[in-house]
């Protein structure tokens, strides 16, 4: 197992990301340019993790946490624009949402 494997912060972007696509199959046709983006945000942010946490510099490490955190908030900004347009329900949005918070509360701390 990779060290990346055992942060509860990486497991958690992941699960979020095994749920786009149930989730993202009931949006209309037109949307493709959130759900490109969407999952560009998401696969960033999971990225991003695993590659800092592979980094021995502590000023690299850090490049790579603040990029994963700028592509969660980015994440997190579609999931408003899905909730704003409709697309997605208040309960599915609350779950995701507290997600994507605690992946950046818990970035901001392996900083």
């Amino acid at each position: 197992m990779f060290g990346h494997q055992r942060l509860h912060c990486y497991n958690l972007c992941l699960d979020v990301a095994k749920r786009m696509p149930q989730l993202i199959a009931t949006w209309p046709t037109g949307s493709g340019y959130l759900v490109d983006q969407l999952k560009r945000a998401l696969s960033s942010s999971i990225l991003n993790i695993a590659e800092g946490n592979g980094r021995r510099s502590i000023k690299e490490r850090r490049r790579f946490f603040d990029i994963a955190i700028g592509s969660t908030a980015e994440s997190a900004s579609i999931l408003d624009i899905a909730m704003a347009y409709g697309y997605i329900s208040k309960s599915s949005y609350d779950g995701l949402h507290n997600a994507m918070l605690q992946v950046t509360r818990m970035l901001y701390k392996l900083r």
